[in-house]
């Protein structure tokens, strides 16, 4: 709901079936209805797509143009089933004819395939007097059929667009296909009208944080991607709006903390703003720039004779210098360097003594190694046990004299003991047995 004094203008042209079938009577009513809307104070342009149209924006006004899905539904088959629902998930491609891609000032918008797909922008005075004429693709991805209609937008040039004062705000809480609609659109425009209080307040441009750089925000706890609104007035910027500008407010913005602007219950109920973020722009104070671009030409290649190719017949090279450059030069450097390090090792004391070393360790490594392989003397005493651990009898040696050694551990397991020697036990009437 628009607050008083805000009016959308939403126009609604005359269906026609191509761009050159436009009778004068018909003419004349879109440009009396134009006229009419003028008058009024529009503050944004909406239109709805239904067929091949006119569309007549102005430049410095938000321009929104609606692709409805259901009457894109009556341009392909229905269900072959009577009764069942149509629910086809349908796509939009939008881009300028001739074209791979849309003006750069006009953007396009479709969330899901069930949902509608939104034009939207803000012509500038440069785009005034060049029909644009903008190709509407719609994909039926269930039957893979397509439609195609033609949106001819005709820029209009006012002396009352652009406002000379723009306020740019970033709302929080809100996606771009959200903030597009017309009725919260002109819900903040109302209550931007109570801030500011112009006499003449109109949207310039809506652009998603996304845009800008921002990142897409996780799918928790209902997080919005965020929107910059445009905003144009007639009067100066409100002492509320200004709040934003003072060393306070500053510093709490410098330091991420929220500054305090007395205003902002105003938007709170429904529109959540980064004060912090707030652009106020007097273009009545804006210096222009003007570069000096540099002549394009007329892109064809001066005549400059036909092409001479090289002779066929080349000289002769010497690969000489470049092998020593590659080889010899490399290979010098590393004898020079084997040369330092024999010099090192067998020349030098600290040298030899290290190769000695090394050569004792090797040797006496060798020698327990052939040590091991046979060893052929007894096992030693302290590992057996020298009298019967009941009768206190001498035990004989476990193993004779030609038993092989090599492979049996030095320490005896008590497992290995229990199967080789058998302890006797005493019976019941006090006599020992084995």
């Amino acid at each position: 709901m628009v607050s008083a004094g805000v009016f959308v203008g939403l126009i609604v042209a005359v269906i026609v079936r191509s761009v050159s079938g436009i009778d004068g009577q018909s003419r004349a009513l879109i440009d009396s209805k134009q006229r009419s809307v003028f008058q009024s104070g529009v503050v944004t342009i909406l239109s709805k797509s239904h067929a091949d149209r006119n569309v007549y924006p102005s430049a410095g006004v938000l321009f929104v143009h609606v692709l409805e899905r259901e009457y894109f539904k009556g341009e392909f088959p229905p269900y072959p089933k009577a009764g069942d629902s149509s629910n086809d998930p349908i796509t939009f491609n939008t881009n300028l004819k001739g074209y791979p891609d849309r003006p750069g000032w006009l953007r396009y918008i479709q969330r899901t395939p069930h949902s509608d797909g939104v034009l939207y922008g803000s012509p500038t005075a440069e785009h005034v007097g060049k029909p644009t004429i903008i190709e509407i693709t719609a994909y039926n991805k269930r039957t893979f059929e397509t439609a195609r209609h033609n949106l001819v937008i005709n820029i209009m040039s006012t002396e009352e667009f652009p406002l000379p004062y723009q306020a740019e705000f970033f709302i929080k809480n809100m996606n771009v296909e959200e903030m597009l609609a017309s009725e919260v659109l002109g819900d903040f425009l109302g209550a931007v009208k109570n801030v500011w209080q112009p006499e003449r307040l109109n949207a310039i441009n809506i652009t998603s944080a996304l845009d800008r750089g921002g990142r897409v925000p996780l799918p928790i706890n209902d997080l919005k991607e965020g929107v910059y609104v445009m905003v144009g007035a007639d009067v100066q910027f409100s002492s509320c709006l200004r709040e934003v500008e003072t060393p306070q407010n500053q510093l709490r913005c410098s330091q991420e903390m929220e500054p305090v602007i007395s205003c902002d219950k105003k938007f709170r109920a429904q529109f959540h703003i980064d004060w912090c973020k707030i652009s106020l722009v007097d273009i009545t104070k804006v210096v222009a720039v003007h570069s000096n671009r540099p002549d394009p030409g007329t892109g064809v290649l001066p005549d400059i004779g036909e092409y001479n190719p090289p002779s066929e017949s080349l000289k002769s090279r010497d690969y000489f210098t470049d092998f020593l450059i590659t080889l010899a030069v490399p290979s010098a450097v590393a004898l020079v360097l084997f040369i330092i390090l024999a010099y090192s090792m067998c020349c030098r004391r600290e040298g030899v003594i290290q190769l000695v070393h090394h050569s004792s360790i090797q040797k006496s490594t060798k020698e327990l190694r052939s040590m091991s392989k046979n060893r052929e003397i007894a096992w030693p005493l302290s590992t057996l046990p020298v009298f019967h651990p009941v009768s206190g009898e001498v035990v004989p040696p476990l193993h004779p004299d030609n038993y092989e050694t090599t492979s049996m551990p030095l320490m005896q397991t008590q497992t290995n003991l229990q199967n080789q020697i058998q302890i006797p036990q005493q019976q019941s009437s006090g006599k020992w047995y084995s």
